[in-house]
């Protein structure tokens, strides 16, 4: 289990201060380990010289970086790698201070007993009393869930920002006020539902409104249930020795994943979006997402489009020309089986492909436009795109999506 140069529980007596009632970043020894060694606590780095007060798995053990992190207290406020402690008060305060001594994160919480710190075995970190709990880790996650964790209308999992990068991302797991449980995309610019499917009703996806207790949780055989009728098993349900846990990832989807305690790679054993490119966000504005099994998701600029920052897609592409051009100088490049979801500034049905292109050049906003065939009624529909987010490409997608271009750009294209 390695040495450790604290307790697995820090206490302290009234306002006596005693040498064990800190942990310092700069003693990698300064760790909690859970009573069974399958979970650590202590400073983990995140970046250069940064480091955050986290919960990692630590069975099997691993390198420093290569860690499976569940929870940190400090992901957005990074503390230095010199002088930072976490320290637990007499007052009965857990705080954590960084080189100057300033208070990064807090737990808020008084006791006149003696209170101590333990790192259970299910990976909860608890601040307690003798009457009790006061503070658990539990009721505060980042962006995992883990067996017997309850999830609430008090709690939400954010991604993190990307890989490598552990502050908070644009991706949420919550309650919504209807009492179901749904994924969004909270971007810079724009925010959305985006599963269950919001153009469906709740009922339509097997989700029941009518409960207003608004819990949900994993159990330990890998069976998650929800008030709200959600349900789903892992595939390897009924083994209970098996790790588990459920993490919103840095691309927006839910996923449950296994492992078995001597090894390292971890499986997906569910997840809520099985078309990762449906996922809002995921290429940013005017992006086209593609998906193929051996090689996951891709992000690409459509024709007269640029990336904007090659480290991180959800910037999205720009365009390589002056959009402010009289009418007459624009044309349209199709791109086949693709569409831009949502932002549509109308819907005009029984349109040939020239009356649609005739509509957007007329329009000043109108970025493009999607043309599909209505089955139904047996003609055209034509959507005008006021803004091109939520692309993407697939083979199987019944219609086209034409990008307004200059003429000087189709002509190369």
């Amino acid at each position: 289990m390695g040495c450790l140069c604290f307790s697995l529980i820090l206490s302290l007596i009234l306002l006596t201060p005693l040498s064990s009632s800190s942990l310092s970043v700069e003693n990698p020894r300064d760790i909690l380990i859970s009573p069974n060694g399958t979970f650590s606590a202590g400073f983990y780095p995140v970046g250069s010289n940064a480091y955050a007060f986290a919960i990692w798995f630590s069975k099997p053990s691993c390198l420093v970086h290569n860690c499976t992190v569940v929870w940190m207290a400090n992901r957005d406020y990074p503390v230095n790698g010199k002088r930072s402690k976490l320290s637990l008060l007499g007052t009965g305060n857990l705080i954590l201070t960084d080189t100057a001594q300033f208070k990064v994160w807090a737990t808020g919480t008084a006791s006149r007993p003696s209170v101590q710190l333990q790192l259970h075995d299910d990976g909860n970190l608890v601040l307690s009393n003798s009457k009790g709990t006061i503070w658990q880790s539990f009721d505060s996650p980042t962006d995992t869930l883990l067996p017997l964790q309850q999830f609430t209308s008090y709690t939400t999992l954010i991604s993190r920002r990307r890989n490598g990068n552990y502050s908070s991302g644009f991706y949420k797991f919550i309650f919504d006020d209807d009492n179901v449980l749904r994924l969004r995309f909270d971007g810079p610019e724009v925010s959305g539902f985006y599963w269950p499917p919001p153009w469906k009703l709740s009922r339509e996806s097997g989700r029941s409104t009518y409960d207003s207790r608004r819990k949900a949780m994993i159990d330990s055989l890998g069976n998650f249930s929800s008030t709200d009728d959600l349900t789903f098993r892992s595939a390897d349900y009924g083994v209970s020795w098996i790790q588990r846990r459920l993490t919103i990832d840095d691309d927006g989807n839910l996923r449950l994943y296994s492992r078995e305690e001597r090894k390292e790679v971890w499986v997906v054993s569910w997840q809520a979006m099985r078309h990762p490119c449906r996922i809002q966000g995921l290429c940013g504005e005017n992006g086209i997402c593609s998906y193929a099994p051996s090689t996951g998701t891709e992000c690409s600029c459509p024709p007269g489009y640029k990336v904007k920052n090659q480290n991180d897609w959800s910037y999205g592409c720009e365009p390589k020309f002056n959009i402010s051009q009289n009418a007459s100088d624009f044309s349209f490049i199709q791109l086949r089986n693709a569409a831009f979801y949502g932002y549509d500034s109308g819907s005009l049905p029984n349109k040939t492909l020239k009356e649609c292109e005739t509509a957007c050049v007329q329009r000043i906003n109108c970025k493009g436009f999607q043309y599909k065939f209505n089955a139904d009624e047996g003609f055209y529909d034509c959507f005008p795109k006021a803004t091109l987010r939520n692309g993407h490409q697939a083979s199987g997608f019944n219609g086209d999506i034409y990008i307004k271009l200059p003429k000087s750009f189709t002509a190369h294209e």
